[in-house]
């Protein structure tokens, strides 16, 4: 991306961030931009692509060096680590160049900024491949942690603890906003090599954790963890419950769920348990100690429930871009609006499609017309998967994709709704196991929508038509549909099929009628 076209900012100095990442931040799309983060156990590069609010992962590679593996003996980085990295950083900004994105935004954490030769490192860095390395302090990067949280829960509250190898940072939010922000040496990596072994571990974590407590205050809502160790952790935690959904994002656990958790680590032998958990040897190696850490932040923090977030410093980077307007938007409704306008076959007709079904869902809750207008939107993305198998790719499309602002649940209400544009019946999948994550009522709530959708998909038109309404009478158990004159040709032997099924699951009566549409508006 030229210069010239690159959003000014009332300053040049950019901090960390370089260049705006943005060529024009009011909009959905977004150039693809890459960020490089260098932290004390792993450096990765994520090129980010998509809706602005809710960008998606389109390049994602991360190499595990120990950078911070010794420092707290030598006060040196790794110097084995120290050559993969230099290697790994020289690859990416390869790529960057082969994909026209370079240069790269690049940070440093824990390990370079605690080491002498930190400083040298990025020199070589610089030399070798022209990027510039910014090396950010221990509050920096809790507040851009705290960021990326916010990016995939917009409004949330509670405590963020972002566990890298060399240190711990705590962040408290609140109303989409960061607030106090504090770190400590608490790394796994340092930790490890502490004389006295667990037992001095166990003391010295208690001592800071209690320290950081007291700087941050008294935080009694949600804790969202981010790192990796963390991550490794809730695998072990869904393995250990025989939990279906193996996503990582939002990905919940209890104060209880995580104290048996490491309980069953510490019981384990390390090397099945790694194994069965898909995780890596250098990580696993670190679980044992985090683990520790883990429990003993619970037990202080004293949290409702604990969260994870795969978002984090990168993603922090990219919130940091964002004008307030921008961060304003849900980042469901803009990742579903950006696969529509990419992926459907009439880009805009997922509004008309809402508007149709809306009556159904006047009564809603707003958190369900939310997911209502999401499946609207998405309900045609998929189109191009083979018939046979189109139900079963959206349920897993939804289940499973980088879309932020979805609960677990949420993720399996809108998996099925889009399951039943395309079937009427759920069962006999592989994904029937998942089903039990939200509540029969919910079940059903999710086939009425999906049947709602795939008898209006039957009346395409212009993506503005007004091709008629629907109207629900709950108490009656009635079911009205009016149809403008210029879509009788469209309500087919299918279509009226459609409508009856629609009518089954929702346990109704239905009339039909041929008349100009009414001029009330629908509730959004």
């Amino acid at each position: 991306m030229s210069a010239d076209h690159t959003l000014q900012l009332p300053s040049s100095n950019y901090g960390p961030f370089g260049r705006p990442l943005f060529n024009d931040p009011s909009v959905r799309k977004l150039a693809r931009v890459g960020v490089v983060d260098i932290g004390s156990n792993s450096v990765r590069m994520v090129i980010f692509d998509g809706a602005a609010r809710s960008p998606a992962y389109f390049y994602n590679e991360k190499v595990m060096c120990a950078l911070g593996a010794g420092i707290a003996e030598t006060g040196h980085l790794n110097p084995k680590g120290r050559d993969r990295a230099l290697a790994a950083v020289a690859r990416f900004e390869a790529i960057a160049q082969s994909l026209g994105i370079s240069p790269l935004t690049a940070v440093a954490t824990a390990a370079v900024r605690d080491a002498t030769d930190g400083p040298d490192f990025c020199a070589d860095v610089l030399r070798e491949t022209g990027l510039q390395v910014h090396v950010i302090d221990g509050p920096e990067e809790a507040r851009l942690s705290a960021q990326g949280v916010l990016l995939g829960w917009p409004g949330s509250y509670g405590l963020v603890c972002d566990i890298g190898g060399a240190s711990m940072e705590l962040a408290e939010i609140r109303d989409g906003r960061v607030g106090k922000c504090v770190t400590s040496s608490l790394g796994p990596l340092k930790l490890q090599s502490m004389k006295g072994g667990a037992k001095a571990r166990k003391a010295y974590a208690k001592e800071v954790i209690s320290d950081l407590r007291e700087q941050i205050g008294e935080q009694k809502d949600r804790l969202f963890l981010v790192g990796g160790s963390w991550r490794a952790i809730a695998r072990i935690d869904m393995h250990r419950r025989g939990y279906p959904l193996h996503v990582l994002h939002e990905y919940r656990m209890t104060p209880k769920s995580v104290r048996d958790t490491v309980k069953f680590i510490a019981q384990s032998n390390i090397e099945d348990l790694r194994s069965a958990c898909d995780i890596s040897s250098a990580r696993m190696a670190l679980v044992p100690i985090a683990s520790e850490v883990l429990k003993i932040l619970i037990s202080k923090v004293k949290p409702t429930d604990i969260a994870i977030s795969s978002y984090g410093i990168r993603e922090g980077m990219l919130y940091e871009q964002m004008p307030q307007k921008l961060r304003d938007r849900d980042p469901l409704i803009e990742s579903a609006r950006f696969s529509e306008s990419k992926d459907a076959r009439l880009p805009g007709f997922g509004k008309t499609l809402y508007d149709f079904i809306m009556p159904l869902f006047k009564s809603a809750p707003a958190t369900t017309k939310r997911l209502v207008k999401a499946a609207s939107l998405l309900h045609d993305v998929s189109w191009r998967a083979h018939p046979d198998f189109r139900a079963e790719v959206c349920f897993d499309n939804s289940t499973r994709a980088n879309m932020g602002g979805l609960s677990h649940q949420e993720r399996v209400f809108l998996g099925l709704a889009l399951m039943h544009r395309y079937r009427n019946k759920r069962e006999g999948t592989r994904f029937d196991d998942l089903f039990d994550l939200i509540p029969p009522e919910q079940q059903k709530q999710a086939e009425i929508l999906g049947k709602a959708m795939r008898f209006g998909a039957m009346l395409w038109m212009e993506k503005d038509a007004q091709f008629g309404e629907m109207r629900w009478f709950p108490k009656k158990k009635q079911l009205e549909l009016r149809l403008h004159p210029s879509a009788k040709a469209l309500f087919s032997e299918v279509a009226e099929a459609r409508l009856s099924s629609l009518a089954t699951s929702l346990g109704a009566e239905v009339t039909v009628k041929f008349t100009k549409p009414s001029t009330e508006v629908p509730e959004v």
